[in-house]
């Protein structure tokens, strides 16, 4: 939830797990991560300051954006993705 609210200026509380994923770190390790569903419970959505932009996006503005390998994969398999 810190993470989260450095990041994106949302509060949210934590509904449930959804999964794990592993993503290669830049020194040759690997990242495991705990990804969790959330609802957004207060805050102003805006761009932390390692990144250029945040926002909300339908299915179809998703599939479009530069990803890292694996993530609407994932969502799709969590069942995740926006209708």
């Amino acid at each position: 939830m810190r993470e989260l609210a450095e990041e994106t200026g949302l509060v949210v509380e934590v509904i449930r797990f959804v999964g794990t994923v592993e993503r290669p770190a830049p020194d040759g390790g690997s990242y495991v991560i705990d990804d969790f569903a959330c609802r957004v419970v207060g805050g102003v959505l805006s761009a932390g300051d390692d990144a250029a932009d945040a926002r909300w996006v339908s299915r179809a503005e998703l599939a479009e954006l530069p990803l890292v390998p694996g993530l609407l994969e994932a969502l799709d398999e969590w069942d995740l993705l926006p209708a």
